[in-house]
């Protein structure tokens, strides 16, 4: 797989998990890496020492707060001198490591808990993602040269997720707004493409991987096990390729056959 030399990539959520992989891999092919992340620098900043080539930075905000996003994006413009590939990948199903998941049930949870859990998703999974990629987009459109916009969705846009409604739907709307904004950006040069996992080995997915429903989970794929952040990670990086151009408004399912639509 051949790549644009040294492209200016932006990967959202990239101090741990499929964001950090998705940096490696861009990295490892010569190209410049902005790592995002919110409240986890030194982590990120981990990662971007251990990433080969220069020009790697850091760059942090929260994805729900839009001055906050334009920040980050600024900064990363700054520091790459332009972005070509925008990977969005940070989402929220974990409020911060270690924390309860916001699960909000619509059985178990009064309505207090559903609205908070379901505004604070919103804002940061889908309002924070379209923020990032309107900036980028914009960028990309006024310094001409095209570009790539890689979403990372969900296969529970599709199969569904019962503890956690919300985290559904606001991947079924990234799903959709890549679509939609695959056919506004065409013109322009700018390929738009979707990843939707199914499990993930990530801290994300830690507490549903080793806690009592481990194996069921595991079991839901024929291959008896779930994804490596690395697996999403080439998808990311072959989509965000020249030679996928022709991808562009595609979902790609990467579950391990564990759902079939």
């Amino acid at each position: 797989m051949s790549t644009t030399a040294s492209r200016g990539v932006l990967v959202t959520g990239a101090s741990r998990g499929i964001g950090a992989a998705t940096a490696r891999a861009f990295a490892a092919v010569g190209d410049r890496v902005a790592l995002h992340c919110r409240t986890s620098r030194d982590l990120a900043e981990r990662v971007r020492g251990d990433l080969p080539g220069d020009g790697h930075l850091v760059v942090t905000g929260d994805l729900a707060d839009p001055a906050a996003v334009r920040g980050f994006v600024d900064a990363a413009v700054g520091g790459l001198g332009r972005v070509d590939v925008l990977v969005n990948n940070a989402a929220l199903y974990v409020d911060a490591p270690g924390a309860r998941r916001l699960d909000h049930r619509v059985d178990d949870v009064d309505f207090e808990q559903w609205q908070a859990a379901w505004r604070r998703t919103v804002e940061v999974n889908l309002l924070g993602t379209a923020d990032v990629t309107y900036l980028v987009a914009r960028q990309m459109m006024a310094t001409g040269g095209g570009g790539s916009v890689v979403n990372v969705g969900s296969r529970g846009a599709y199969r569904g997720e019962p503890d956690a409604p919300a985290y559904g739907a606001t991947k079924a709307g990234v799903h959709a707004m890549g679509q939609s904004l695959a056919l506004a950006l065409a013109p322009y040069g700018i390929a738009v493409t979707t990843v939707a996992p199914g499990f993930v080995d990530t801290d994300m997915a830690a507490q549903a991987l080793f806690g009592e429903r481990g194996a069921a989970v595991r079991a839901q794929s024929p291959f008896g096990r779930v994804a490596r952040p690395e697996e999403v990670a080439a998808a990311v990086l072959w989509l965000a390729s020249p030679e996928a151009r022709w991808a562009s408004g595609a979902v790609l399912d990467l579950n391990g056959a564990s759902y079939l639509r």
